[in-house]
């Protein structure tokens, strides 16, 4: 009788996905599954980075924080990408704070493990770059962005790549936490989110903002949002 290989895992993340499966196969072992709790601080600032994240769902926001205590949302990243940038540049030490903005579950490995991996493998290594490439182009994007456009349009963006990255409709945030990832005031978030309800747009109670018209949301939100997605699916990671 002929012996029979275990059926290789199926994963959500994109870029484990993506990857040969010889090569997962070499990986797998290593990958350690995690739930991922709202709120839940991946990388401190200042901290050494000694896991890399995949997320499977959720979100991850990578948050500024000034000497004024003020903070702002540079970047999010959810199943399309990893958390660790800074090791795998070499870096050693994440600047920003990772928190977990929407709960959700992925795979956790030791960034020395990984780092080994990417030595032996040109595969993973450019896998792993072009998803930095990607979150580089989306910080700069909403640099300019919160420079340039008006929170509606800040806000329409912002809740349409929450929807690409978390595959939902329904984004359980308050108010707070949204004038914190845009670097405004709760009131001003109250008004804008307003203008998005009057056009139909988004409902929003209790804390959960659920999109009810996605193209014109689309239409509403800034060209940032779809230059910074024309780029992810250039690269094949959306």
């Amino acid at each position: 009788m002929q012996s029979t290989s275990p059926p290789q895992k199926t994963y959500k993340n994109r870029l484990l996905a993506s990857l040969p499966a010889d090569l997962i196969l070499q990986i797998a072992p290593h990958l350690v599954p995690v739930n991922l709790p709202k709120d839940q601080t991946l990388h401190h600032p200042g901290r050494v980075v000694d896991r890399v994240y995949f997320l499977e769902e959720g979100i991850c926001s990578m948050v500024v924080t000034l000497a004024s205590g003020g903070t702002v949302e540079a970047g999010r990243i959810g199943r399309e990408g990893f958390v660790g940038m800074s090791a795998i540049l070499g870096a050693g030490h994440s600047p920003y704070r990772f928190f977990m903005a929407f709960p959700g579950h992925g795979y956790a490995i030791k960034t020395k493990t990984l780092l080994m991996q990417t030595e032996t493998s040109s595969k993973l290594r450019n896998c792993l770059l072009r998803s930095v490439q990607s979150l580089l182009v989306q910080t700069a994007q909403t640099a300019a962005c919160n420079r340039m456009h008006e929170l509606p349009e800040r806000l329409a963006r912002w809740l349409l790549m929450c929807d690409d990255r978390a595959q939902t409709d329904r984004a359980p945030i308050t108010q707070e936490l949204l004038a914190m990832m845009l670097g405004t005031r709760p009131s001003s978030i109250s008004v804008a989110a307003s203008a998005l309800r009057k056009g139909g747009l988004i409902a929003y109670s209790r804390g959960l903002m659920r999109i009810r018209n996605r193209p014109g949301l689309v239409e509403a939100a800034c060209e940032c949002y779809q230059f910074v997605n024309n780029e992810y699916l250039r690269l094949g990671l959306l």
